[in-house]
């Protein structure tokens, strides 16, 4: 099939004598479609084989100019026209774009490659080749233009291409299926990993549960003792209270009877001097010598003032026992003196720490306090027993502090104790959690006394330094505005931690 295409714009005769040159049977006889143009851009020599490839016979082109019209269509140079123009390097990326490439065998000769559609009944792939001629003198006298049918070729790298694209596809599509299936395969492995895992750490919870459970019902054998021990304490206190009233009353009446006889006594020892019977008088001086009168005005009163704070501190300390035995408290909140509360727990315990501390009271003013006091006096004496088990063997200070701030109350315990290491310091409030040896405390106290402070909507803060001491502070509002949750106030007394 032939081209319409033809080359507009004729030229004169080849004033470069190369048309000598290239009608040799050489150049007519290659099989390889070449085209020569002179410096004028005309087409000097066209062989049989580009009549043939292209179907545009050689009388329509040689002595004409316009090869760019042939190939495209329009007028545009090719790469033998950029040659001879000698602006190949400066413009050909315009028109060739990234299709083209300098020789490797050829200086200033350069290939390409395109697709055409007017050529072949389905178009065609060429391949160009341009070079520069030269005279003897190494003057561009025109250039020389091969192609070459790659269609084949390009048909066979497309399906290659197709071909790699396919099976780069499935190698991919492997790949990833591959890796999905390790994938999953690490994450049954990690999950079997945590099961296992997670069974030996329940195996561990179960076992630290088995030994909790132990200690919980040692504890609570211990609760039923010192519950029955507490309402047996509040029962011996109730009947102590009775005589120790009758002792009261008594002892008032004594005092009476005493200022009443020594007044008479003063009477009687006024007539002394005057009885008129000297031996009479004699023998009552003698017997109030005998008797030491004198001394016994004297230390009568003293005994007396002995025995009143005798039985006024046992009153005392059968008041705080029977107050701290829970007995007369109430499960709502109610107007509280926290001081007389601090006083009456620190009365109960002070044969617990009265020979490990010295006990220092620095205590603010403090309005009446809405709380559930009983409550509040067991995590007093808890923190206190604490205090004084940190001390160690040596004998050491426990100051107590009170204070308001804003809306809320606060009383703090210090000791100067060895202190909490900081990484035993977040588990202090777990329960069961001791640092004593086992038998000596079942780690309940900070615990129970932690979920009082909460019940009071309040809270507990531990500032601690070790080989210094460590201060709890106890912060509680003064009103509640919620009705108070209902716990057992009669919870036995926490043991130390």
């Amino acid at each position: 099939m032939q081209s319409n295409h033809t080359i507009d714009n004729p030229s004169d005769s080849d004033p470069s004598g190369l048309q000598d040159l290239h009608t040799s049977d050489f150049f007519e006889g290659s099989p390889i479609a070449t085209v020569v143009i002179n410096v004028d851009h005309v087409v000097t020599h066209y062989n049989k084989a580009c009549a043939t490839l292209l179907g545009v016979p050689a009388d329509q082109v040689i002595g004409k100019k316009g090869l760019g019209k042939l190939f495209y269509g329009v007028e545009r140079p090719v790469m033998a026209d950029l040659i001879v123009d000698r602006a190949m390097e400066a413009i050909i990326s315009d028109f060739y774009q990234n299709r083209f490439r300098s020789s490797t065998a050829i200086p200033d000769a350069y290939e390409a490659e395109g697709f055409f559609e007017s050529f072949g009944p389905k178009g065609r792939w060429l391949f160009f080749t341009a070079a520069p001629l030269r005279n003897a003198k190494g003057k561009i006298v025109g250039a020389i233009e091969t192609l070459q049918d790659i269609t084949e070729r390009k048909i066979a790298e497309d399906a290659l291409m197709t071909a790699q694209l396919e099976i780069e596809k499935t190698v991919e599509q492997r790949t990833l299926e591959l890796a999905k299936l390790n994938e999953q395969l690490l994450e049954d492995v990690a999950r079997r990993e945590r099961v296992e895992t997670e069974l030996l750490k329940r195996n561990a919870e179960l076992n630290t549960l088995n030994d909790k459970l132990s200690v919980a019902q040692e504890y609570l054998m211990q609760s039923e003792k010192l519950a029955s021990i507490g309402q047996l304490a509040a029962g011996v206190a109730h009947e102590i209270n009775n005589p120790i009233g009758y002792i009261f009353s008594n002892f008032g009446m004594l005092e009476e009877y005493q200022a009443s006889m020594f007044e008479m006594l003063l009477a009687y020892e006024a007539f002394e001097s005057s009885v008129n019977a000297p031996q009479a008088s004699n023998a009552l001086h003698t017997l109030r010598e005998k008797l030491e009168i004198d001394f016994l005005k004297e230390d009568i009163p003293n005994l007396m003032k002995e025995s009143r704070e005798g039985i006024e501190r046992v009153r005392k300390i059968v008041q705080d026992l029977k107050g701290f035995s829970h007995m007369d408290s109430r499960s709502d909140w109610q107007p509280s003196n926290l001081h007389q509360g601090i006083d009456s727990t620190l009365n109960v315990i002070n044969n617990e720490i009265k020979y490990r501390a010295v006990i220092v009271k620095e205590y603010g003013d403090l309005p009446m306090v809405e709380c559930v006091l009983s409550q509040i006096n067991q995590v007093v004496m808890n923190l206190v027993i604490n205090a004084s088990h940190a001390l160690g063997p040596e004998r050491g200070r426990i100051t107590i502090r009170t204070g308001r701030q804003g809306d809320d109350v606060w009383f703090e315990v210090e000791d100067t104790g060895s202190g909490i290491p900081k990484n035993i310091l977040p588990r202090i409030f777990d329960p069961f959690y001791t640092t004593k040896p086992v038998g000596k405390g079942t780690g309940l106290g900070l615990s129970l006394s932690y979920g009082i402070v909460q019940k009071h909507h309040g809270h507990i803060h531990v500032d601690t330094e070790i080989n210094k001491g460590t201060k709890f502070r106890v912060t509680l509002p003064i009103h509640h505005s919620v009705p108070l949750q209902i716990f057992n106030t009669d919870d036995p007394a926490p043991t130390a931690l």
